[in-house]
């Protein structure tokens, strides 16, 4: 079986071909050009798909609250304008004739990491990437849970300061306000007067200001995590996103965690994600293999 992985961002739309062992071959990518609006950016979905030949298969992981049984954008952010009520799965196999399973990003990225990569063996465990935002994915007794509107583990939205700062999502107070690796860059910047990137951060690690910004930044991490283990209980916690490649940080976490923690959860480990880039894109194309 031949299938066509999708990795829809809000920069790059990523694709590759992805054969019968699951490996992943001609991959590629092409701007999301994400102001064109949530139709061009399926219409260009569709004109990649028909320019390869012999695909059994279409699997899409996308940013976006997703109905994984309708293949439809249930809501997105204007960071994507128009492209809540989008309906991927319908568009797609209409105009390619192919099967088409639609996911998620986060949720695909957690099926690549438990299938393939960190969580493999593991049945209960979350995934949290953390970039611009924080994305979450809930794994529970071995299955992908999504809520009763397929939208759990938006775990950038729990609260973790009441009447805090004010998130995108038109709430105050938001996780993702706080830890999420944009809130590091703007700390560090608000607190040194500086114009740096997440790379300069780390760059000038050795600097005592920056390093107790960082500091500060991981026990806001830690906090959010502490409530999802004790709703969730779970064995492992995946943390992804580029910024999760300092060793430093989930050193920190799981020794925090330790400290912070009711001895009946200590079980709990926190691991960065394994598959980098192709886990939305791996997650996707296993969904697809099983339509």
């Amino acid at each position: 079986m031949r299938i066509l992985a999708f990795d829809i961002g809000g920069t790059e739309i990523k694709y590759a071909v992805c054969d019968e062992n699951f490996n992943l071959t001609q991959k590629n990518s092409v701007p999301t050009n994400a102001h064109e609006g949530g139709r061009r950016i399926i219409d260009r979905v569709v004109e990649i798909a028909k320019s390869f030949d012999n695909i059994d298969r279409i699997g899409i992981s996308t940013a976006g609250q997703v109905d994984s049984i309708k293949g439809e954008i249930i809501f997105a952010t204007d960071s994507i304008p128009g492209y809540t009520g989008t309906k991927i799965k319908e568009i797609v196999e209409a105009a390619t004739g192919i099967p088409v399973a639609v996911e998620n990003d986060v949720n695909s990225a957690a099926v690549g990491e438990a299938v393939f990569g960190a969580a493999k063996g593991q049945k209960n465990f979350v995934c949290l990437t953390y970039g611009t935002g924080i994305g979450g994915a809930i794994y529970l007794n071995g299955n992908l849970f999504t809520g009763s509107s397929f939208s759990a583990g938006e775990f950038g939205h729990i609260i973790t300061h009441a009447n805090g700062k004010d998130c995108t999502c038109g709430g105050c107070g938001c996780y993702e306000a706080y830890a999420s690796a944009s809130a590091l860059v703007k700390s560090v910047n608000d607190n040194l007067g500086t114009s740096m990137n997440g790379k300069d951060i780390f760059n000038n690690f050795d600097n005592p200001e920056i390093r107790s910004v960082i500091d500060g930044w991981i026990d806001e991490i830690v906090t959010g995590l502490i409530s999802i283990i004790y709703i969730f209980n779970p064995a492992l916690i995946i943390l992804g996103g580029g910024i999760m490649n300092e060793a430093y940080i989930t050193e920190e976490i799981n020794i925090k965690l330790q400290r912070r923690l009711m001895p009946s959860f200590r079980n709990v480990r926190a691991v960065k994600a394994l598959m980098g880039n192709d886990a939305n894109k791996l997650g996707a194309a296993y969904l697809a293999s099983k339509l």
